[in-house]
C-alpha cells in the first residue's frame, strides 16, 4: 500500500528532472510583448534560447542588429539567430536556473531562471541583485 501511494510523487519527480528537460528543446514561445519569437534548444549540456524571427507585434523599424551591445565588435551582428537565454541547468523542481538573460534593446545581460507553468506558459525572470521581475511567454505557433 505504501508504495502505491509513493508512486504519484515519484512520477511528479521523474517529470520534472533534468532528463526531462529535452522536453522544452525546440519548443517556440512568444515574448510577453509579441516583439520576438524565442527557441529553447540544447547548448552542450545547459539549456539556451535562440531568437528565431520577429513576433507579430514587432517594430518594424527596430534594429535588426545588436546597436546597444557594449562590445562594439558585436554591434554588427544579427539579432535573428541570437542566444538571448544562455547557461540554463533544469532542476528537479522544474526551474531552470543559473542562466542569464539579454536584453537586445538595451545591451544588458541579466541572472535570470525560468519555469514552465500548470498553464502551458513560460514564466521568464530577470533579476538586478536580489529583486526579480518575471514575465510570462506563450507558445508560438
Amino acid at each position: 500500500m505504501k508504495s502505491f501511494a509513493l508512486a504519484p510523487a515519484a512520477l511528479a519527480l521523474l517529470l520534472a528532472s533534468p532528463s526531462f528537460a529535452s522536453e522544452l528543446h525546440g519548443t517556440r514561445w512568444l515574448t510577453a510583448n509579441g516583439s520576438g519569437i524565442i527557441r529553447l534548444e540544447a547548448c552542450g549540456n545547459k539549456t539556451c534560447g535562440r531568437i528565431v524571427g520577429p513576433g507579430p507585434k514587432a517594430d518594424k523599424n527596430a534594429p535588426t542588429t545588436d546597436t546597444k551591445n557594449p562590445d562594439p565588435k558585436l554591434r554588427s551582428r544579427s539579432i535573428v539567430g541570437m542566444a538571448i537565454l544562455t547557461g540554463f541547468t533544469a532542476q528537479t523542481d522544474g526551474k531552470y536556473t543559473g542562466g542569464q538573460i539579454y536584453d537586445p534593446t538595451e545591451g544588458k545581460l541579466y541572472r535570470s531562471e525560468f519555469r514552465m507553468k500548470r498553464d502551458g506558459k513560460l514564466e521568464v525572470k530577470g533579476c538586478v541583485g536580489p529583486i526579480c521581475i518575471g514575465q510570462t511567454w506563450t507558445p508560438a505557433s
